[in-house]
């Protein structure tokens, strides 16, 4: 069994190293896609909404926020599905009319 600790390959440097670059250049939009921002602020409104059924001890409203979570996380994956995610047919185009950025 091949000793791979910090210590052992501090004491027995490789000659060589391999660069694993990436297949191709990654977006630049670093995730601010219309999918992604849909998901995050409608999780986070049925966060808030859970979490003052639970502080107001309203139980049917903590089961509103929980169904809106999970509307917004079935609604994030449509977008992406569409094309409005990372990668997404929509999303390459909205890069390429504003400059990549």
């Amino acid at each position: 069994m091949a000793d791979h600790s910090l210590a052992h390959r501090a004491q027995h440097p490789t000659t060589t190293e391999t660069v694993h670059l990436p297949p191709r250049t990654p977006p630049t939009n670093h995730g601010k896609t219309l999918a992604a921002w849909t998901t995050t602020w409608t999780v986070v409104l049925g966060a808030v909404v859970a979490a003052v059924g639970v502080a107001l001890a309203l139980g049917w409203l903590f089961w509103v926020g929980a169904a809106v979570i999970v509307l917004g996380l079935v609604l994030g994956k449509v977008l992406q599905v569409l094309g409005h995610g990372q990668g997404g047919a929509a999303t390459r185009a909205r890069e390429q009319r504003r400059g990549g950025h």
